[in-house]
Protein backbone atom coordinates (compact mmCIF):
# COMPACT_ATOMS: atom_id res chain seq x y z
CA UNK A 1 0.00 0.00 0.00
CA UNK A 2 2.56 2.52 0.95
CA UNK A 3 4.57 1.64 -1.68
CA UNK A 4 1.53 1.73 -4.44
CA UNK A 5 1.02 5.66 -2.78
CA UNK A 6 4.77 6.36 -3.64
CA UNK A 7 4.86 5.97 -6.98
CA UNK A 8 1.29 8.32 -7.23
CA UNK A 9 3.29 10.70 -5.48
CA UNK A 10 6.42 10.01 -7.91
CA UNK A 11 3.99 10.60 -10.74
CA UNK A 12 1.77 13.44 -9.71
CA UNK A 13 5.15 15.12 -9.15
CA UNK A 14 6.46 14.30 -12.35
CA UNK A 15 2.90 16.10 -14.25
CA UNK A 16 3.99 18.73 -12.29
CA UNK A 17 7.17 18.92 -13.79
CA UNK A 18 5.94 18.94 -17.36
CA UNK A 19 3.03 21.26 -16.78
CA UNK A 20 5.51 23.86 -14.89
CA UNK A 21 8.32 22.93 -17.69
CA UNK A 22 5.00 23.98 -20.43
CA UNK A 23 4.24 27.09 -18.78
CA UNK A 24 8.12 28.51 -18.29
CA UNK A 25 8.48 27.61 -21.98
CA UNK A 26 5.12 29.80 -23.27
CA UNK A 27 6.01 32.72 -24.69
CA UNK A 28 5.49 36.02 -22.48
CA UNK A 29 2.21 37.47 -23.10
CA UNK A 30 2.18 40.12 -25.11
CA UNK A 31 1.06 43.76 -23.85
CA UNK A 32 0.40 47.24 -24.75
CA UNK A 33 0.68 50.11 -22.59
CA UNK A 34 -2.29 52.94 -22.09
CA UNK A 35 -1.06 56.56 -22.81
CA UNK A 36 -2.36 59.64 -23.81
CA UNK A 37 -2.72 60.12 -27.44
CA UNK A 38 -3.49 64.23 -28.89
CA UNK A 39 -6.29 63.70 -31.74
CA UNK A 40 -8.56 66.25 -33.34
CA UNK A 41 -12.10 66.20 -31.83
CA UNK A 42 -14.83 66.18 -33.98
CA UNK A 43 -18.59 66.48 -34.09
CA UNK A 44 -20.66 64.20 -36.69
CA UNK A 45 -24.16 65.19 -38.04
CA UNK A 46 -26.65 63.76 -39.91
CA UNK A 47 -26.77 65.55 -43.58
CA UNK A 48 -28.21 64.62 -47.30
CA UNK A 49 -27.45 64.97 -50.51
CA UNK A 50 -28.97 66.56 -52.76
CA UNK A 51 -28.54 68.14 -56.26
CA UNK A 52 -26.94 71.83 -56.78
CA UNK A 53 -29.12 72.35 -59.51
CA UNK A 54 -33.13 71.47 -58.65
CA UNK A 55 -36.01 72.94 -59.64
CA UNK A 56 -39.83 72.93 -60.53
CA UNK A 57 -40.49 74.04 -63.68
CA UNK A 58 -43.74 75.56 -63.76
CA UNK A 59 -46.34 77.08 -65.48
CA UNK A 60 -46.22 80.70 -67.78
CA UNK A 61 -49.38 81.03 -69.46
CA UNK A 62 -53.47 79.84 -68.36
CA UNK A 63 -54.34 76.76 -69.95
CA UNK A 64 -55.10 73.37 -70.31
CA UNK A 65 -52.22 70.84 -70.12
CA UNK A 66 -52.73 69.02 -73.49
CA UNK A 67 -49.51 66.39 -73.36
CA UNK A 68 -47.25 65.73 -70.66
CA UNK A 69 -44.23 63.89 -72.28
CA UNK A 70 -42.04 62.49 -69.21
CA UNK A 71 -42.95 60.75 -66.36
CA UNK A 72 -41.09 60.04 -62.67
CA UNK A 73 -37.35 58.57 -62.78
CA UNK A 74 -37.10 59.72 -66.47
CA UNK A 75 -33.59 60.98 -67.53
CA UNK A 76 -34.22 63.87 -69.90
CA UNK A 77 -32.02 66.43 -71.88
CA UNK A 78 -31.67 70.17 -72.07
CA UNK A 79 -34.27 71.43 -74.44
CA UNK A 80 -36.67 68.19 -73.81
CA UNK A 81 -40.17 68.70 -74.34
CA UNK A 82 -41.88 68.11 -70.93
CA UNK A 83 -45.23 69.28 -70.83
CA UNK A 84 -47.45 70.95 -73.74
CA UNK A 85 -50.47 73.26 -72.67
CA UNK A 86 -53.29 74.02 -75.19
CA UNK A 87 -52.20 76.88 -77.36
CA UNK A 88 -55.39 78.32 -78.70
CA UNK A 89 -55.54 81.61 -76.98
CA UNK A 90 -51.70 82.57 -77.60
CA UNK A 91 -51.95 81.69 -81.40
CA UNK A 92 -54.95 83.76 -82.05
CA UNK A 93 -52.89 86.32 -79.81
CA UNK A 94 -50.20 86.62 -81.85
CA UNK A 95 -52.59 86.53 -85.22
CA UNK A 96 -54.36 89.36 -83.20
CA UNK A 97 -50.95 91.29 -82.88
CA UNK A 98 -49.50 90.65 -86.12
CA UNK A 99 -51.71 91.78 -87.49
CA UNK A 100 -51.66 95.11 -85.77
CA UNK A 101 -48.14 95.42 -87.63
CA UNK A 102 -49.10 95.12 -90.57
CA UNK A 103 -51.88 98.13 -90.21
CA UNK A 104 -49.03 99.71 -87.99
CA UNK A 105 -46.61 99.44 -90.50
CA UNK A 106 -49.48 100.35 -93.47
CA UNK A 107 -49.99 103.45 -91.80
CA UNK A 108 -46.58 104.79 -90.95
CA UNK A 109 -45.58 104.31 -94.92
CA UNK A 110 -48.67 106.80 -95.66
CA UNK A 111 -47.55 108.64 -92.98
CA UNK A 112 -43.90 108.92 -94.07
CA UNK A 113 -45.06 109.31 -97.63
CA UNK A 114 -47.27 112.57 -96.69
CA UNK A 115 -44.09 114.01 -94.58
CA UNK A 116 -41.85 113.71 -97.75
CA UNK A 117 -44.72 115.56 -99.68
CA UNK A 118 -45.12 118.11 -97.27
CA UNK A 119 -41.28 118.76 -97.03
CA UNK A 120 -40.89 119.23 -100.50
CA UNK A 121 -43.75 122.08 -100.54
CA UNK A 122 -41.99 123.29 -97.21
CA UNK A 123 -39.03 123.65 -98.82
CA UNK A 124 -40.45 125.87 -101.61
CA UNK A 125 -41.80 128.34 -98.93
CA UNK A 126 -45.39 127.47 -100.16
CA UNK A 127 -46.94 126.20 -96.99
CA UNK A 128 -46.80 127.84 -93.44
CA UNK A 129 -44.06 126.14 -90.73
CA UNK A 130 -47.07 124.39 -89.05
CA UNK A 131 -48.14 122.13 -91.70
CA UNK A 132 -44.24 121.29 -91.48
CA UNK A 133 -44.51 120.18 -87.65
CA UNK A 134 -48.02 119.02 -88.29
CA UNK A 135 -46.88 116.23 -91.08
CA UNK A 136 -43.51 115.95 -88.68
CA UNK A 137 -45.32 114.40 -85.48
CA UNK A 138 -47.50 112.34 -87.40
CA UNK A 139 -45.08 110.68 -89.15
CA UNK A 140 -43.05 110.25 -85.37
CA UNK A 141 -46.69 109.25 -83.86
CA UNK A 142 -47.00 106.13 -86.40
CA UNK A 143 -43.42 105.48 -86.04
CA UNK A 144 -44.35 104.72 -82.00
CA UNK A 145 -47.22 102.85 -83.04
CA UNK A 146 -45.32 100.40 -85.49
CA UNK A 147 -43.36 99.91 -82.78
CA UNK A 148 -45.26 99.67 -80.03
CA UNK A 149 -46.76 96.79 -82.23
CA UNK A 150 -43.94 94.91 -82.66
CA UNK A 151 -43.23 94.66 -79.72
CA UNK A 152 -46.49 93.51 -78.44
CA UNK A 153 -45.92 90.60 -81.48
CA UNK A 154 -42.65 89.69 -79.95
CA UNK A 155 -44.28 89.07 -76.39
CA UNK A 156 -47.12 87.43 -78.14
CA UNK A 157 -45.16 85.25 -79.71
CA UNK A 158 -43.05 84.34 -76.43
CA UNK A 159 -46.44 84.08 -74.91
CA UNK A 160 -47.15 81.02 -77.69
CA UNK A 161 -43.72 79.65 -76.73
CA UNK A 162 -44.78 79.27 -73.66
CA UNK A 163 -47.41 76.78 -74.02
CA UNK A 164 -44.49 73.92 -74.85
CA UNK A 165 -42.68 73.44 -71.38
CA UNK A 166 -39.19 72.28 -71.94
CA UNK A 167 -36.24 71.20 -69.41
CA UNK A 168 -33.77 73.80 -68.72
CA UNK A 169 -30.80 71.06 -68.31
CA UNK A 170 -30.06 67.91 -68.69
CA UNK A 171 -31.52 66.02 -65.43
CA UNK A 172 -33.89 63.57 -64.01
CA UNK A 173 -37.70 63.88 -63.32
CA UNK A 174 -38.39 63.72 -59.75
CA UNK A 175 -41.83 64.72 -59.53
CA UNK A 176 -45.06 65.08 -61.54
CA UNK A 177 -47.58 67.59 -60.41
CA UNK A 178 -50.49 67.91 -62.80
CA UNK A 179 -52.45 65.36 -64.99
CA UNK A 180 -53.45 65.90 -68.49
CA UNK A 181 -56.53 67.86 -68.49
CA UNK A 182 -55.80 70.07 -65.68
CA UNK A 183 -56.26 73.83 -66.00
CA UNK A 184 -53.32 75.77 -64.82
CA UNK A 185 -52.54 79.05 -64.25
CA UNK A 186 -48.81 80.90 -64.72
CA UNK A 187 -46.94 79.87 -62.06
CA UNK A 188 -48.16 76.70 -61.34
CA UNK A 189 -45.78 73.81 -60.54
CA UNK A 190 -45.85 71.42 -63.23
CA UNK A 191 -42.78 69.19 -63.45
CA UNK A 192 -39.96 68.65 -60.74
CA UNK A 193 -36.27 68.52 -62.17
CA UNK A 194 -32.90 67.50 -60.77
CA UNK A 195 -29.41 66.93 -62.33
CA UNK A 196 -27.67 64.42 -61.03
CA UNK A 197 -24.22 65.37 -62.88
CA UNK A 198 -23.72 67.61 -59.49
CA UNK A 199 -24.21 66.95 -56.30
CA UNK A 200 -23.43 68.84 -52.84
CA UNK A 201 -23.99 67.44 -48.71
CA UNK A 202 -26.05 69.80 -46.64
CA UNK A 203 -25.98 70.00 -43.37
CA UNK A 204 -27.59 71.64 -39.57
CA UNK A 205 -24.92 72.67 -37.58
CA UNK A 206 -25.30 74.09 -34.42
CA UNK A 207 -24.78 77.82 -33.76
CA UNK A 208 -22.18 77.38 -31.23
CA UNK A 209 -19.93 74.94 -33.77
CA UNK A 210 -20.56 77.54 -36.07
CA UNK A 211 -16.88 79.59 -35.99
CA UNK A 212 -14.94 76.54 -35.23
CA UNK A 213 -16.33 74.73 -38.35
CA UNK A 214 -15.62 77.89 -40.06
CA UNK A 215 -12.03 78.31 -39.37
CA UNK A 216 -11.69 74.69 -39.96
CA UNK A 217 -13.21 75.10 -43.07
CA UNK A 218 -13.65 71.24 -44.23
CA UNK A 219 -15.47 67.85 -43.15
CA UNK A 220 -15.13 64.44 -43.67
CA UNK A 221 -18.52 62.85 -45.13
CA UNK A 222 -18.98 59.59 -44.27
CA UNK A 223 -21.18 57.91 -47.85
CA UNK A 224 -22.52 53.95 -47.95
CA UNK A 225 -21.38 51.76 -50.15
CA UNK A 226 -23.17 49.63 -52.44
CA UNK A 227 -21.03 46.63 -50.48
CA UNK A 228 -21.83 47.88 -46.83
CA UNK A 229 -18.61 49.10 -46.41
CA UNK A 230 -18.69 52.82 -45.80
CA UNK A 231 -16.47 55.23 -48.18
CA UNK A 232 -14.97 58.74 -46.67
CA UNK A 233 -14.80 61.76 -48.59
CA UNK A 234 -12.27 64.69 -47.32
CA UNK A 235 -13.91 67.73 -48.63
CA UNK A 236 -13.18 71.42 -48.12
CA UNK A 237 -14.34 74.99 -49.53
CA UNK A 238 -17.56 74.88 -47.07
CA UNK A 239 -20.10 77.20 -47.75
CA UNK A 240 -21.37 78.68 -44.42
CA UNK A 241 -24.57 80.39 -44.66
CA UNK A 242 -24.00 83.63 -42.85
CA UNK A 243 -27.63 83.30 -41.24
CA UNK A 244 -29.01 80.91 -38.14
CA UNK A 245 -32.89 78.81 -38.49
CA UNK A 246 -34.18 80.80 -35.59
CA UNK A 247 -36.57 77.27 -35.00
CA UNK A 248 -33.86 75.19 -34.86
CA UNK A 249 -30.82 77.29 -33.66
CA UNK A 250 -28.94 75.66 -36.37
CA UNK A 251 -27.06 77.34 -39.96
CA UNK A 252 -26.50 75.57 -42.97
CA UNK A 253 -23.15 74.33 -43.98
CA UNK A 254 -23.12 73.02 -47.57
CA UNK A 255 -19.61 71.12 -49.58
CA UNK A 256 -19.83 70.23 -52.73
CA UNK A 257 -19.56 66.26 -53.70
CA UNK A 258 -17.09 65.38 -56.78
CA UNK A 259 -18.19 63.75 -59.96
CA UNK A 260 -18.85 60.52 -60.66
CA UNK A 261 -19.57 59.10 -57.38
CA UNK A 262 -21.62 55.47 -57.86
CA UNK A 263 -24.45 54.87 -55.53
CA UNK A 264 -24.83 58.64 -54.42
CA UNK A 265 -28.07 60.41 -55.39
CA UNK A 266 -30.25 62.89 -53.98
CA UNK A 267 -31.57 62.18 -51.09
CA UNK A 268 -29.40 59.77 -49.06
CA UNK A 269 -28.31 60.66 -46.08
CA UNK A 270 -25.08 59.94 -44.99
CA UNK A 271 -22.80 61.34 -42.19
CA UNK A 272 -20.63 64.99 -41.52
CA UNK A 273 -17.49 64.61 -39.19
CA UNK A 274 -16.48 68.12 -38.99
CA UNK A 275 -12.93 68.76 -37.17
CA UNK A 276 -12.66 70.53 -33.69
CA UNK A 277 -10.02 71.71 -31.25
CA UNK A 278 -7.51 69.11 -30.48
CA UNK A 279 -8.04 67.19 -27.13
CA UNK A 280 -6.07 64.51 -25.33
CA UNK A 281 -7.32 61.20 -24.71
CA UNK A 282 -6.54 57.43 -23.12
CA UNK A 283 -6.37 55.09 -25.67
CA UNK A 284 -5.75 51.32 -25.79
CA UNK A 285 -5.30 48.56 -28.70
CA UNK A 286 -9.12 47.84 -29.70
CA UNK A 287 -8.02 44.10 -29.70
CA UNK A 288 -7.13 44.36 -25.71
CA UNK A 289 -11.02 45.15 -25.48
CA UNK A 290 -13.20 42.57 -24.25
CA UNK A 291 -16.99 42.13 -23.96
CA UNK A 292 -18.72 40.01 -21.92
CA UNK A 293 -22.50 40.63 -21.80
CA UNK A 294 -23.39 44.27 -20.85
CA UNK A 295 -19.21 44.67 -19.13
CA UNK A 296 -16.47 46.23 -21.43
CA UNK A 297 -13.13 45.51 -20.04
CA UNK A 298 -8.88 44.51 -20.37
CA UNK A 299 -6.83 42.36 -19.07
CA UNK A 300 -4.67 44.57 -17.05
CA UNK A 301 -1.00 42.95 -16.60
CA UNK A 302 1.30 43.87 -13.77
CA UNK A 303 4.98 44.35 -13.47
CA UNK A 304 5.41 40.64 -11.88
CA UNK A 305 3.11 39.09 -14.98
CA UNK A 306 0.32 39.13 -12.72
CA UNK A 307 -3.24 39.34 -14.94
CA UNK A 308 -6.50 40.80 -13.72
CA UNK A 309 -9.44 42.02 -15.38
CA UNK A 310 -10.30 45.26 -15.29
CA UNK A 311 -13.37 47.15 -16.79
CA UNK A 312 -13.44 50.34 -17.90
CA UNK A 313 -15.59 52.26 -19.76
CA UNK A 314 -15.18 52.95 -23.67
CA UNK A 315 -15.45 56.07 -25.65
CA UNK A 316 -14.81 56.58 -29.64
CA UNK A 317 -13.11 54.11 -32.23
CA UNK A 318 -10.37 55.74 -34.20
CA UNK A 319 -9.20 54.87 -37.77
CA UNK A 320 -5.94 53.37 -36.84
CA UNK A 321 -7.34 50.47 -34.57
CA UNK A 322 -7.14 52.56 -30.87
CA UNK A 323 -10.11 52.95 -28.57
CA UNK A 324 -10.57 55.75 -26.29
CA UNK A 325 -10.80 54.78 -22.24
CA UNK A 326 -13.07 56.95 -20.70
CA UNK A 327 -12.62 55.43 -17.06
CA UNK A 328 -10.97 52.31 -15.26
CA UNK A 329 -7.82 52.93 -16.51
CA UNK A 330 -4.24 54.91 -15.65
CA UNK A 331 -1.86 56.31 -17.93
CA UNK A 332 0.92 53.57 -18.12
CA UNK A 333 -0.42 50.49 -16.97
CA UNK A 334 -0.52 47.48 -19.49
CA UNK A 335 -3.40 45.74 -21.16
CA UNK A 336 -2.97 42.29 -22.72
CA UNK A 337 -2.88 42.35 -26.55
CA UNK A 338 -4.54 38.38 -26.41
CA UNK A 339 -7.36 37.86 -24.40
CA UNK A 340 -7.17 34.15 -25.27
CA UNK A 341 -3.77 33.99 -23.72
CA UNK A 342 -4.78 36.34 -20.90
CA UNK A 343 -7.58 34.01 -19.58
CA UNK A 344 -5.46 31.11 -19.30
CA UNK A 345 -3.07 32.89 -17.95
CA UNK A 346 -5.41 34.48 -14.63
CA UNK A 347 -6.83 30.58 -14.40
CA UNK A 348 -3.19 29.71 -13.98
CA UNK A 349 -2.72 32.15 -11.34
CA UNK A 350 -6.05 30.80 -9.48
CA UNK A 351 -5.00 27.48 -10.03
CA UNK A 352 -1.83 28.44 -8.47
CA UNK A 353 -3.02 30.16 -5.16
CA UNK A 354 -4.03 28.37 -1.82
Amino acid sequence: MRKTRVIGLFWLFWLLGLWQAAVAAQPALPVAQAQYRSAAAQQVFDGVIEAVKQSTVSAQISGRVQEIAVDVNDRVAKGAVLVRVQDVEPRARLSRDQAAVSEAQARYQQAQQDFERTKAIYERRLIAKAEMDRATATLDAARARLDAAQAQVTESRQQFHYAVVSAPYNGIVTKRHVEVGEAVQPGQPLIGLQALDRLRVSVDVPQSLVKAVRARGRVRVILPDAAGAPRTLELAALTVFPYADPQTDTVRVRADLPDALPGVYPGLFVKAAFPLDEEKSLAVPERAVVRRSEVTGVYVVDGKGGVSLRQIRAGKRYDDGMIEVLAGLDEGEHVALDPVRAVGQLKQQRAGKP
